[in-house]
């Protein structure tokens, strides 16, 4: 069956019609839902009815699933390919992801090993808000100036778990483990796409706090004008779930973030897989210079 795709906004996304996830993937299928979502750089699939195992298996279809060793208190049991985020208790306890994605970020950034894409699946949504914003990072790159582009261009930059603001409510032995496993990561400020070639920004408001060779008080600026200039409106998309919605973005090239934007007490329950990318960034080591004058 032929596909049906309809672009969504002006600055990414694309709606796939003409799939029913509960039946395998051929080949061709696989490759042709990769197009248009390196098209796109996100997406949606409607009105699904999958079970976790076919969640997972649409995901091997991309790439090697994470099984979220680096954020290990999340996962769905029997399947550790799948994150649960959500407001709802998990384990007979309150979930600590109820505030995941509060911030703009793109997935993994904080490790060397960063997602290239993340699906989320969608089973339960409240009744009004429980959104997901998403903006195109290629845009957010391509519309700086030449000099600021030069500027950019060879800098790395400080991705830090422990910079994540929401974090600091959690339970804190397991955000202690957390920060164990994950020590700061310098990562390229401009990225380049490894299957598009294009270069995108790759800074986050929730995760990058200075450039490399910088104090934090001199990158502040700088940083804030691009947290602020990648999220201008024409280069955002922002998704009204639906039960049954599937979404997958790509990380490499695209920015997300969840608003609290629904009444606390009812229900949000996503399910998510993570598909591994290739290297990017190394483990981060502080310079002496900077660290005297901070």
């Amino acid at each position: 069956m032929a596909l049906g795709v309809r672009r969504l906004s002006y600055g990414l996304g694309a709606e796939i019609t003409g799939l029913d996830l509960r039946n395998p993937l051929d080949a061709a299928t696989a490759a042709e839902i990769r197009k248009i979502w390196l098209e796109n750089q996100v997406i949606v699939i409607r009105g699904q009815h999958i079970t976790p195992a076919q969640q997972v298996d649409f995901g091997r279809h991309f790439g090697t699933l994470d099984d979220h060793k680096s954020l290990p208190f999340y996962r769905l049991q029997d399947h550790p390919e799948i994150f649960l985020i959500t407001n709802k208790n998990v384990g007979g306890k309150p979930s600590e992801t109820k505030d995941t994605g509060r911030l703009w970020h793109s997935d993994h950034s904080f490790t060397t090993h960063p997602t290239m894409a993340s699906a989320l699946y969608c089973r339960e949504i409240p009744s009004v808000g429980g959104d997901t914003l998403f903006t195109n990072m290629y845009m957010a790159y391509d519309t700086l100036s030449d000099t600021l582009k030069r500027i950019l261009d060879p800098l790395e930059a400080i991705h830090d778990i422990t910079t994540y603001a929401p974090f600091r409510t959690r339970n804190q032995e397991q955000i202690a483990e957390m920060y164990r496993i994950n020590p700061p990561v310098a990562q390229p400020v401009v990225r380049v796409h490894p299957e598009t070639g294009r270069k995108a920004l790759y800074v986050s408001e929730a995760l990058t706090f200075r450039f490399v060779g910088m104090t934090e008080a001199e990158s502040r600026g700088l940083l804030e004008y691009l947290w602020r200039h990648s999220i201008r409106p024409e280069f955002t998309y922002r998704h009204q779930w639906k039960v049954g919605d599937l979404l997958m973005w790509d990380n490499r090239c695209a920015m997300h973030m969840a608003p609290a934007d629904y009444t606390p007490g009812e229900p949000r329950l996503m399910h998510r897989i993570t598909i591994l990318g290739t290297p990017s960034g190394r483990f981060y080591r502080e310079e002496p210079a900077i660290k005297a004058a901070a």
